[in-house]
This record gives structure tokens, sequence and C-alpha cells, in this order.
């Protein structure tokens, strides 16, 4: 069996790290960027840390900056349109998950134009250009998108969002500093670092594991476990080892695929703009316990990652449910709320939001077969909630 991994051509870690954005720039010979961020992260200043060192280099610059949550088709053909008026060669993307995705498809229409449509990119999109080269500095420690072949669009028209994957998307650089991420809201920091554990968790159990993306996942388990806590309190060193330990989730499950908490998180975007982290966290525990007849040994393994006691003796029974219990309790730990009742999804709405679900291209890659009831059956329980205090 042949296998394929795709990463970065060049990543940065650590503080200051986007002091490299210049030299990145000038040995590709380029010489004019587009921007793409959101206007909050104009407003508190993040976007100035990078415009000020284009500046000093005296590299020509236009920004976008209409990103909103969960972008839709209407947002990336506006960045279409502004990067084609710019003169640009190159993007770079600032910014969390919608920031990032909106630039990804920026720049294949840039260079796909058959594909200008945006809707004609869901799934695995036949594009034959890699698309404008992405220098990607993330500002969350949870998508992973600056080291993804992923983007999720939202498709307002008929309220759904669909997932893009194609090689052709992958940012060139990757700058992960931390510096950029430490404004974060606690709440942020807290949705986005259980994304990751999300990310790593659904890519360790996915359908198209294995060993090398599987070394990956377990490491970004262990790094989130000890480090997500802290991070929100606001250590600054646990915040550097989330934005890692996210990164390295990202190397994983973008080679592999995810699984039926995306699936069913998607919907809950499209339909109320649930910020993707909060849906991520508030499924994961459920899903987990449901898929995990379908898991062999690997929640002992994801409990080793998390340090439970006895995870290495604990019978399979017992040691599956702490490793969901573990998830429980970072959630509570954290802040997370405990069900989508609380996050506005309204309960006339579960067969619908199941049926996107099972549609959804990341369920496929789930471990236990699922079908649109049990996915149904999987919201209710999410809407009521566990207390697990």
């Amino acid at each position: 069996m042949t296998q394929r991994m795709i990463l970065n051509e060049t990543a940065w870690f650590g503080r200051g790290c986007r002091g490299q954005l210049i030299n990145e720039l000038i040995r590709r010979g380029f010489t004019r960027a587009l921007i793409v961020t959101d206007s909050g992260l104009v407003k508190c200043g993040i976007v100035g840390k990078i415009t000020t060192l284009l500046d000093e280099a005296g590299f020509a610059w236009t920004l976008f900056d209409r990103v909103v949550p969960n972008p839709g088709i209407t947002v990336v053909q506006e960045g279409v349109k502004t990067f084609r008026a710019s003169g640009a060669d190159v993007l770079i993307a600032v910014g969390g998950g919608s920031p990032q995705d909106t630039c990804k498809a920026i720049g294949i229409i840039i260079n796909n134009p058959e594909f200008a449509d945006v809707r004609s990119l869901e799934g695995f999109a036949e594009t034959t250009r890699p698309c404008v080269p992405i220098i990607a500095l993330p500002t969350t420690a949870g998508t992973a998108a600056e080291v993804t072949i992923n983007y999720v669009i939202t498709d307002e028209a008929h309220q759904r969002k669909f997932v893009c994957i194609d090689p052709h998307d992958i940012p060139q650089v990757a700058l992960v500093d931390a510096d950029l991420m430490d404004a974060m809201p606690d709440s942020l920091k807290a949705a986005t670092g259980i994304d990751a554990l999300t990310h790593a968790i659904e890519g360790y159990i996915t359908r198209g594991a294995w060993e090398l993306p599987d070394a990956l996942h377990l490491k970004a388990i262990e790094m989130i476990a000890k480090s997500l806590r802290r991070a929100v309190a606001g250590d600054a060193e646990a915040m550097e080892k989330m934005a890692l330990a996210q990164y390295i989730a990202g190397m994983g499950f973008s080679n592999v695929g995810l699984g039926l908490v995306h699936g069913m998180a998607h919907p809950l975007g499209a339909f109320y703009n649930t910020p993707h982290g909060v849906a991520n966290a508030i499924l994961l525990p459920q899903v987990m316990a449901w898929n995990a007849p379908c898991t062999g040994e690997k929640y002992r393994n994801i409990a080793l990652a998390m340090a439970i006691p006895d995870a290495a003796t604990l019978p399979l029974a017992e040691i599956r449910q702490a490793a969901v219990d573990a998830v429980y309790q970072l959630n509570h730990d954290v802040g997370i709320p405990t069900s989508l009742r609380e996050i506005g999804m309204n309960q006339d709405d579960i067969p619908q939001l199941a049926l996107a679900a099972f549609n959804d291209v990341c369920t496929g890659g789930n471990p236990r077969p699922a079908t649109v009831d049990d996915i149904a059956a999987l919201y209710q329980q999410a809407f009521n909630g566990v207390n697990r205090q």
C-alpha cells in the first residue's frame, strides 16, 4: 500500500518567527502582497505587527480585511476581485481558520478561474494549477489551516458548509508565532485548543489512519493535554506549546482525514454561525463514546497520551470510558459549554442537521459507519448535554 504526506515547503516556529517574513518574500522573488485577514485583527493591532515589517522593508502590500467567521462564497469572490485589482503576486494569510480558508480559496480561483463559482471546489476538486503562493501566519492555536490541504466555505444561499480538499492549496510557508496568539480571549484559546484536540483524536482513529500520522496525532494529544489548561490561564510557555501542538495535529489529519465530529460540526456553523471550535468541543466526547466499539486499542493509546492513571493495565472497556471522561473533564476545565442547547441550536432542526452531516465529506472517514438516524440521535444527546461535573 502506498501512502502520501503533503506538508509546507518551509515552516518556522517560536516567538518572533514572524520576523522571517521578509526573507521568505524576498528570496522567492515576490514584489507585492495581498494580506487576507479580518477587521478585528486589524483593530486589535495584530495585523499591524505584520504590516510594520513590510513597511520597514519597503515591501508593497494591499489589505483585504472583509473576512468574517464561517466565510462564505461572497467574501471569497470579493477577495478574488481585490487580488486582481491589487497587482499582488503573493498572498499573506493573517488569522485563524476563517482568513486562512478564505485565502486558500482566493489563491486557487486566481490560478484556476474555471472554479470562480466557488461551489465547484467542494470535495476533491480537480484543479490543475497550484494556487497563488501563500505565506500563512496563524493567530489561533487550533485550526492548523497553515499546514493543511483543506478549507471550508459556507454556501449562504443554501445554508450549508462544504469542505474543499486540494493539495494545490497548501501554503508555501507557515510562520507559527505564538506572539500573534496571546491576545486571544480565554474562550477562544479554549475553543481552538479543543479544536486541535479534535483534529488529533479524529485523525488518529479515522479510517485512513496509518503509522506516521498516528505518531503525530499521539504527540499532539499529549502536548494539548499538558498545555491547554495553562495556556487558557495565560501561561506564555504553554501557549507556545499549543501553537506547535496544533500544527503537529494538522500535519497528520490533513493527510488522512477526519470523522463524524467534523461532519456534525459543519452544519452547526452553517445553520447558526456556531464557532467551529465550540461545536467540535461539545460533540467530541459524545461521538468518541459512540465510536468506541470500533477503535480497537486506540483509546488506550489516547489515554496514555493524556496521562490517565493505569491506562496501560485497565480493561479495554474501562479505559475507553476513561478517555472519554478525560475529554469531558478538559472541556469543563477550560469553560466549554456542556450542550448544544446552550449555543442556540434549535431542536426542531435535527433532521436537517443530521442529513447535512451524513453528506459531509468528513463523515466518510469515521471509524464507525453512521446512518442519518444515528447522527440525529447524537445531535439529540449533545443538545441535552451530559453533566460530568
